[in-house]
């Protein structure tokens, strides 16, 4: 599998829960923060929930 950087660019605050929680799934904290993962098909649905909070690139 391909590894995705994912950077939380927006924040939390104002969100549902879900997508919250969401954010710490994929173990981001704060705006700037970068995490990298496999690019499964769990973690790709995860990321496409809050795409408007997060960028991505091919790592």
């Amino acid at each position: 599998m391909s590894k995705i950087k994912v950077t939380q660019v927006k924040s939390a605050i104002k969100r549902t829960q879900d997508q919250k929680r969401t954010l710490e799934a994929l173990g981001l904290r704060k705006i700037g923060h970068v995490v990298e993962h496999e690019a499964t098909p769990s973690i790709l649905g995860m990321v496409n929930k809050v795409k408007h909070l997060v960028s991505t690139e091919e790592a």
